[in-house]
């Protein structure tokens, strides 16, 4: 009997028809997520009745998402209607060391899927839906609503714990005295770093909501005594005194503009011997699959912000005052741009010689 035929077109067709479905599947992962499915299901395997009694759900309805969910591969049923862990559902436990049950609780969530439901918005517009649904910045919402302020900053803790451990295996840090993280969020990165590095001190900046629940985090690893907690707006200063400085995932969030205004206002605290260091995406040049390309998407209709090229940090970094050395790879999918302040002496020099990258700003 001849292979039946299948044409390029249906082949392409079922492969849009599953990327096109893919939020069907993410929000059934949230769903088993919130529950805390796989946390119940550490032990043995358990039938739905027993899962759904735990979580306080309809039986035949949580029978339905899990089922669905076996069908990808997340969970699995045997012949006696009991559900079970497979290596997809390990991740959403809660004490899993690469949980991702916070990251998946957070993109379910109101605020991010109604951001994506009004993406025409930003597309029309450049102008992030999420302030046209909510009537708001994303930060100020977080601050005005702190459940959801804590489901975001779980979410991404627990999405880049990852890029902490690429971060410090990339870069050496023997040489530094003093790292300052600058927007450091809960304090993993820099713990991680400070973990790694006992010859080192380090400074995590802030907003005061933030350095709250930042504290625990460090005193739990015993890094009190090696780090201080500074609160304050990046927009408008940094501490000073700081061998390395750190802007992790931070740059991406604004726009140019707003981004050139965190790069100023470290520049002005840094000597001209610290080092700059952004952990970034960088976006890959043609039509290469990356990771980069959607999350910038989600930048547009979620915080106002961008992803960038190389080029684009070349340029950013110059308008603020600082030289891009180096982009350093990680096993990760982020790089740390290592950034030097430019030269005072140098921007006369170079604004007659080269215009298109005057550092006068």
């Amino acid at each position: 009997m001849s292979e039946p035929i299948i044409s390029v077109e249906d082949s392409a067709a079922t492969t849009l028809h599953r990327m096109i479905t893919g939020s069907w599947i993410a929000q059934a992962i949230h769903v088993a997520a919130k529950l805390g499915i796989a946390d119940l299901l550490k032990g043995d395997p358990q039938r739905y009745e027993a899962l759904a009694k735990a979580t306080n759900t309809h039986p035949r309805a949580l029978y339905r998402v899990l089922r669905a969910l076996t069908s990808v591969g997340i969970f699995s049923e045997d012949d006696q209607g009991r559900f079970g862990l497979t290596g997809l559902a390990e991740p959403l436990r809660s004490d899993a060391p690469d949980s991702l049950r916070a990251f998946s609780v957070m993109q379910g969530s109101e605020w991010v899927w109604r951001s994506w439901g009004e993406i025409i918005h930003s597309v029309r517009s450049e102008k992030p839906a999420f302030e046209h649904v909510f009537g708001m910045p994303l930060f100020d919402y977080y601050a005005a609503n702190p459940e959801a302020g804590r489901i975001g900053a779980e979410g991404l803790t627990s999405r880049s714990r990852p890029d902490n451990t690429a971060v410090v295996s990339a870069y050496d840090f023997s040489k530094a005295r003093t790292v300052i993280d600058i927007g450091g969020g809960q304090g993993t990165l820099l713990a991680s770093i400070l973990g790694a590095n006992p010859h080192l001190r380090g400074t995590l900046y802030e907003k005061p909501h933030v350095i709250a629940t930042a504290c625990a985090l460090l005193e739990q690893a015993g890094l009190s005594e090696r780090c201080e907690l500074v609160s304050g707006d990046f927009f408008t200063a940094v501490p000073a005194g700081g061998d390395v400085y750190i802007l992790k995932k931070d740059i991406h969030d604004w726009d140019d503009d707003q981004a050139r205004t965190i790069l100023r206002a470290c520049r002005r605290s840094m000597s001209l011997d610290a080092r700059l260091l952004l952990v970034e995406f960088v976006v890959p040049p043609g039509n290469q699959q990356s990771h980069a390309k959607l999350l910038d998407l989600l930048m547009l209709v979620y915080a106002g912000g961008r992803e960038r090229t190389e080029p684009e940090y070349h340029a950013l970094l110059a308008s603020a005052g600082f030289v891009l050395d180096r982009i350093i790879p990680t096993a990760g999918p982020v790089s740390v741009l290592e950034a030097i302040p430019a030269d005072p002496s140098l921007r006369v020099l170079e604004s007659v010689s080269c215009p298109a990258y005057d550092m006068t700003g």
